[in-house]
Formats: structure tokens, C-alpha cells, sequence
């Protein structure tokens, strides 16, 4: 694959998204897309696979452990959000790499988790891709999240709508926030 698109200097806190994701092997491609465009890309995992011995495999590929139990006695487990910006907030580096179509197959409706998450935490969202068709892997934007959901996730399907899984019939953008989708 050819690295393509935007090599942000000192690119250092964000929420990367990692689309499409059609299969399996996508997760390491775009790992050692961003590992060779210098970006420090991290994933979450629950605080389990950090154990040995999937802490051998996890660690490496840039694993980092989300911690959902209640913050004092009493409390509710927090949302995956919450534990997404707690780790954004005890870290002044983070890249943090998600899949918001949440599977493998073919699925109309994204997770908004990660808008949520760069909102809250004050970071921007950084549309990482894999385009198969084109052999090429980049970042095409960069931006921070406005508050506006469904102009913002409008912008993100604007950008991902031509880009080509490796399965393609698995990928299509969010019915809700693509008003522009062929159906």
C-alpha cells in the first residue's frame, strides 16, 4: 500500500478513525501505515487483555487499557466514553485509533462514541482510511468537532463514501448522517 494524504508534524492528540474496517487484517495495515507515517496511534482494549499472556500481543501493537469500573463505591461503571476521556485527560500525548462501524460486516449505523469522546476530551478527529482499491492507506482530514453532530459526521461521510474496503460490500457510510448516500 502507498501512503497517501496528510503526515501531520507533531501530530500528537486525536481521535483517529481507522475506516473501513472489512476485515481482520485492517487493524494491523492501518497500524503500520500510521507507525510509518510517524503517527502514534494507540487502541483500547478492556484492562483484561493487558495481562499476561495477551499483554504479549496487545502492549506491542499499541494496546492501551480502558478502566470502566466505578470511579468510588456506589457509582455506576462509567460509559466507554467517560474512560475514553479519562485516558485523554491523564495523557498529554494520545492517538487513539477506533473502528465506529463497531464489526466487520456490513453495517448502516456507525458508533457516534467517538465524536463524543473528541468533543469531550477537546481533541480533534482525524479520518484515517484504507483504501483498497487505490492500494493506498493515509489521513485525509483533520478537524475539531464542533458540537454539531450532523454537520461534522456529514463531513466524515463526505470523505469516506468513496473509499474502498477490502470487502466493499461489507462498508457503506451511516444511513442517519448521509444524506448524500446512493441507496
Amino acid at each position: 500500500m502507498n501512503l497517501n494524504g496528510l503526515n501531520p508534524k507533531n501530530f500528537n492528540r486525536a481521535v483517529m478513525l481507522a475506516i473501513p474496517h472489512t476485515t481482520n487484517w485492517d487493524l494491523p495495515i492501518a497500524r503500520a501505515a500510521f507507525y510509518l507515517m510517524q503517527i502514534p496511534v494507540r487502541f483500547t482494549v478492556k484492562k483484561e487483555w493487558m495481562k499476561f499472556p495477551y499483554s504479549l500481543l496487545a502492549k506491542p501493537l499499541g494496546g492501551i487499557a480502558i478502566d470502566r469500573s466505578p470511579r468510588k463505591a456506589g457509582e455506576e461503571r462509567k460509559s466507554m466514553t467517560e474512560a475514553m476521556i479519562d485516558l485523554f485527560n491523564q495523557n498529554e500525548e494520545l492517538v487513539v485509533m477506533v473502528t465506529p462501524e463497531g464489526t466487520r460486516s456490513y453495517n448502516e449505523n456507525w458508533k457516534t462514541g467517538f465524536y463524543y469522546v473528541a468533543l469531550g476530551a477537546k481533541v480533534p478527529i482525524a479520518l484515517g482510511y484504507l483504501d483498497y482499491a487505490k492500494k493506498e492507506a493515509g489521513v485525509g482530514m483533520v478537524f475539531m468537532p464542533t458540537g454539531n453532530i450532523e454537520e461534522d459526521m456529514q463531513k466524515i461521510m463526505d470523505f469516506y463514501r468513496d473509499i474502498k474496503g477490502k470487502y466493499p460490500e461489507n462498508f457503506t457510510t451511516d444511513i442517519k448522517y448521509d444524506k448524500k448516500r446512493k441507496v
